[in-house]
């Protein structure tokens, strides 16, 4: 468990607890902490002074009941949330971990209204994501369940946003297509237009896609093209372990079926296996495949 989790699970059961928690009974709930007692309080002092860094009105009470009195901790979560809550304080917490703990590429001002962590908290940074203000109005209307509209790869855009997600590199939007009835997931920073906001969702909000478990040739908000790859004898078991569907053929080569809905990501794929794979249908992308490498002469 690494540090942002192991505070974002802190920060949960804080803003669970009925009353003060022992920091033992922390240790416990939240996980990830060393077992040696003294490395243990050592790594506990570290994060209770990282939450506060970032604003975090950690409490400190007597727990009840306990003789002698021990000391105890707890957030309440009225006064962690504040007047104007956009989000549940679960979110928010989230929000303003996340905020706190990585460096922002880009403005953050409309983030911090939302109730990021405000810029210059005394916070050692885990690492940079870029940022596009893209963000604070997608996570705003996924948060207010309302649609908003954009231009993306030319063409305009209704949907109903689920969840903003970071991924190799990249954010990416889960949503509601209003227009193709189906979830699509959209690169932020392919979006081509001011963020539009709208009307109420009327959608279900559903499971979405989350990108960190797709593939590259998966990354896309295109209808999926299946295509087949036969790979060389010597690469077959190497394939196997990149993709769900292969089929050994009597030679001891593989077939291997993807949906594709990047064909960049795609191209990758192939070319990872140099001449021991070649693109057997469809036409259309076989095609596209070998337009592209004669490009590259």
């Amino acid at each position: 468990m690494d540090k942002l989790e192991r505070l974002l699970n802190l920060t949960a059961a804080l803003l669970h607890a009925d009353s003060p928690l022992t920091a033992e009974t922390l240790r416990d709930r939240v996980g990830g902490y060393p077992e040696q007692k003294a490395s243990f309080r050592r790594t506990f002092e570290r994060d209770k002074d990282d939450l506060r860094a970032m604003g975090i009105p950690l409490r400190v009470e007597t727990v009840p009941g306990v003789d002698p009195p021990v000391d105890g901790y707890r957030l309440d979560r009225r006064e962690y949330a504040g007047t104007d809550l956009r989000f549940d304080p679960d979110e928010l917490a989230a929000l303003h971990l996340a905020t706190s703990l990585v460096r922002l590429d880009g403005s953050d001002d409309a983030l911090v209204k939302l109730g990021a962590a405000a810029p210059g908290a005394e916070v050692d940074h885990l690492g940079r994501i870029p940022f596009d203000d893209s963000l604070a109005d997608l996570i705003g209307a996924a948060a207010e369940r309302r649609q908003v509209k954009f231009m993306y790869n030319e063409e305009a855009r209704s949907v109903e946003p689920w969840r903003v997600s970071f991924a190799r590199g990249y954010w990416y939007l889960s949503a509601w297509d209003c227009d193709r009835e189906d979830d699509r997931l959209f690169r932020v920073d392919r979006i081509g237009s001011a963020i539009a906001v709208g009307d109420d969702a009327t959608h279900p909000v559903g499971s979405g896609t989350d990108p960190n478990r797709l593939r590259s040739w998966e990354l896309g908000d295109q209808e999926p093209i299946v295509a087949q790859v036969r790979i060389d004898t010597d690469q077959a078991s190497f394939a196997r372990h990149l993709i769900d569907d292969v089929v050994e053929d009597d030679d001891g080569s593989a077939t291997a079926t993807l949906r594709v809905r990047n064909r960049a990501g795609f191209r990758a794929f192939v070319l990872s296996f140099l001449d021991h794979a070649e693109v057997l249908s469809p036409k259309e992308l076989r095609d596209d495949f070998v337009s592209w490498l004669e490009a590259q002469r």
